[in-house]
């Protein structure tokens, strides 16, 4: 691919994800999203220490599911505010994976391997994991060539060990997650700002949250960039260009 066409893919890459920020915020701000929010937060804290711990349960069970995650991430960081959120859907995503993980190696590996084979992508990770080990596992969950849910269930048939696989997974994740979790926590901060919060936040204040976002933004998708650039220098790169 040459340099203008990746350029104007990165472009429009970094459009989509703008576009689809800000149609969040406004579903925030015009849809009966406040409501639902506080009526789970109200639930949350009754429960107390069960709240995050049943919110945790829920989140690995979506990713044993296969269900989307990132509606619970940004939840979370409504919720339980950016560094709860964080650390509970940081754990929640790690344990999912590694049950994942486990389940695809102990409990149901002819299945998934007849489901995985389907795939023409299969064949090129399993190589690749096997050769590149935890480093192509890092790259893959910086630059998903394969759906998160997915990529849980094929690291069990291939030949990579189990704490490599779930530490690189963990690390990996890191910046996603808490991209989504920011995204969470200023929604959360700008309901509580439209409804009349019990504390106005400065001009400062706003321009901080709003500038933390652009440069989590901004981290999360060079980083990806780079992944992206360093996947195709190996044989995952034939991955990414049968899409």
């Amino acid at each position: 691919m040459n340099k203008p066409n990746r350029r104007s893919r990165n472009l429009l890459t970094l459009f989509v994800i703008i576009l689809a920020l800000a149609g969040f915020l406004l579903a925030l701000r015009f849809l009966p999203i406040a409501d639902a929010v506080d009526a789970l937060q109200s639930l949350i804290t009754r429960l107390g220490i069960w709240g995050p711990i049943l919110f945790a349960l829920a989140y690995i069970l979506a990713v044993l599911l296969m269900l989307p995650a990132s509606p619970l991430t940004l939840t979370a960081g409504a919720l339980f505010g950016l560094t709860g959120g964080f650390a509970i859907t940081s754990a929640s995503s790690t344990l999912g994976a590694a049950l994942t993980f486990l389940i695809a190696r102990y409990l149901a590996r002819e299945r998934v391997v007849r489901w995985l084979t389907r795939s023409p992508k299969f064949t090129a990770i399993d190589r690749a994991v096997s050769t590149g080990g935890w480093r192509i596992v890092g790259l893959l969950r910086l630059s998903p060539a394969v759906p998160f849910n997915l990529q849980n269930y094929l690291y069990g048939i291939t030949g990579i060990g189990f704490w490599p696989c779930i530490l690189t997974s963990w690390i990996a994740m890191i910046p996603g997650t808490f991209l989504y979790v920011y995204l969470g926590h200023v929604g959360r901060t700008g309901l509580e700002a439209s409804a009349g919060g019990s504390r106005t936040r400065t001009p400062a204040e706003w321009a901080f949250l709003v500038v933390g976002l652009l440069a989590t933004l901004a981290v999360t998708i060079y980083v990806t960039q780079l992944a992206r650039k360093a996947l195709r220098e190996t044989t995952v790169g034939k991955i990414e260009e049968s899409n």
